[in-house]
């Protein structure tokens, strides 16, 4: 069924009142947060298949507003979209629902991180930490696909990762190793593994410990079954001497991936003495449009400190 731009408009502000409703910080008209350097950050106007899913998952939800399910895939669907805001309502909606279900913290702890809500985010995803706890581990479906059309990351994987990120964003680097840590490899595939050891060993280096951080890394090698996180996995390759840094950043376009992989470098950069190049590189990566990528948002924490 095809859903007009207008229906979707109307579930649009739907979202909005639901955002304004959970005591949001204010931000200027049409943006969702406000960059740590003052600039206001808007959404790029989604595109018509993603309306189009979000309108189909709120008929869900419609159909059954007390269905925990529906509820996540309604908040994820409008997080799609760009609306992180209108997504945190959702899924305080859903933590009031369903005030045990990991699920509804961790993604709202996700988006809280969109929206540079680090204290909200560390508060939410400790939460659901300790709800996870003693229970079996579950993959998580993708909303976004990969080529292969396999899901390679878990709960308590995600839980984990998004819970060190917040750490490591207020640079808090014991409890960001400490969550990394608990979440290395409990995907149980490659793409965790990578994806989790190169916050280890950013974490560690910026610890002052380059032996643990090479430590951190052996379990990495070129070889691994890598699906969806190749930037992660060539960071690591590159950590360890394998690829060069031009073959690293190659032509790095403005996105989540490119993002990553100029926040590693530059990172890298930081910690083996050259700090000009390294906020010469986090001043480029700010001045693009990726302001949701994780890597705009790491690079954004450090120059507020610099």
């Amino acid at each position: 069924m095809r859903i007009s731009v207008r229906a979707a408009s109307i579930v649009l502000l739907t979202l909005a009142f639901n955002a304004w409703s959970q005591n949001l910080p204010e931000v200027p008209n049409g943006a969702q947060a406000v960059s740590l350097s003052g600039k206001p950050l808007m959404s790029p106007a989604p595109g018509q298949g993603v309306l189009d899913r979000l309108a189909e998952a709120k008929a869900d939800y419609d159909s059954d507003p007390n269905n925990a399910d529906n509820i996540i895939w309604y908040g994820r669907r409008t997080a799609y979209t760009g609306d992180y805001r209108g997504a945190i309502g959702i899924f305080s909606e859903g933590i009031e629902k369903f005030p045990d279900d990991a699920r509804m913290y961790r993604h709202r702890g996700h988006r809280y991180i969109s929206i540079r809500e680090f204290d909200r985010a560390i508060d939410d995803l400790e939460k659901a930490s300790k709800l996870i706890e003693g229970t079996a581990n579950e993959i998580e479906p993708d909303g976004m696909p990969n080529a292969l059309n396999i899901p390679l990351s878990s709960l308590h994987g995600n839980i984990w990762y998004h819970l060190g990120l917040a750490y490591y964003l207020k640079q808090d680097w014991d409890n960001a190793y400490r969550a990394y840590k608990a979440g290395f490899d409990t995907g149980g595939n490659d793409d965790n593994r990578v994806s989790t050891a190169h916050w280890l060993y950013m974490i560690l280096q910026r610890k002052g410990d380059p032996e643990a951080a090479a430590k951190a890394l052996e379990p990495i090698s070129a070889d691994m079954n890598v699906i969806e996180n190749m930037s992660y996995h060539n960071l690591c390759l590159f950590y360890k001497g394998e690829i060069t840094l031009a073959e690293l950043i190659g032509d790095n376009e403005d996105s989540p991936t490119g993002a990553a992989i100029m926040y590693g470098a530059a990172n890298w950069h930081y910690y083996t003495g050259d700090v000009d190049k390294a906020n010469e590189m986090l001043e480029a990566l700010v001045a693009t449009n990726a302001w949701s990528a994780f890597g705009f948002i790491a690079a954004e924490a450090d120059l507020a400190i610099r």
